[in-house]
């Protein structure tokens, strides 16, 4: 899917994600208690959300007390995530990651992005990572399916004209292989589960 295209999809179904942000809250909440043991991201400070949304995940963040920062090309989903009171502390950006992201090396101890590696394709989902891997000093956290689809997210996905049916089978892979001015972007991706369809792909950036 081009960028333009997902902007445009994204702004005109802002109001039904919003719908959705207290749900999504509540199933960060679990995934971050239930990564705990393997990933503390708590025990960080400074932490971006590339792809923010509505804002659900940058808001438990910084409930956790992590300084967040939340960039999304999506005007409208912006709208929403400002207007949550919870968010105030949060500092939202419009942008897009695949334009760079304008703040200096190792800005950042995490760089997080949730179910948004998917939906781009190949060469842009590379675009992503080794900018994640530029502005984060710990860690790149790709929150994103994992191999076990499911027959109505196959549908969903197709509907989307993402990349979804290739990211799930090279997922990780394609990080390890991933290649920033002749070196790897990262140099570990560590897996971790985190229910049934999804996974956490934890990457150390490669400085």
């Amino acid at each position: 899917m081009s960028e333009q295209k997902s902007r445009r999809i994204f702004n005109s179904i802002a109001g039904i994600y919003g719908w959705f942000y207290d749900y999504q809250k509540r199933s960060f909440i679990k995934v971050i208690e239930e990564v705990k043991g393997d990933i503390d991201i708590t025990a960080y400070k400074t932490i971006i959300d590339v792809g923010c949304g509505t804002g659900a995940l940058c808001s438990v963040l910084a409930s956790k007390g992590l300084e967040v920062t939340g960039i999304d090309p999506a005007e409208r989903m912006l709208q929403v995530a400002k207007g949550k009171p919870e968010n105030s502390k949060v500092k939202f950006i419009l942008g897009s990651v695949l334009d760079g992201l304008s703040f200096e090396d190792n800005s950042f101890d995490i760089a997080i992005a949730s179910h948004v590696a998917h939906g781009m394709k190949e060469d842009s989902r590379k675009k992503m990572y080794k900018e994640m891997s530029r502005v984060a000093r710990e860690y790149v956290i790709i929150h994103d399916y994992n191999n076990k689809r499911t027959p109505i997210t196959s549908f969903v996905e197709w509907l989307e004209g993402g990349d979804y049916f290739h990211f799930i089978e090279h997922a990780e892979p394609e990080m390890r292989d991933c290649m920033k001015e002749m070196e790897n972007c990262f140099s570990e991706v560590r897996v971790l589960s985190i229910g049934k369809n999804s996974n956490w792909y934890v990457c150390k950036p490669n400085k």
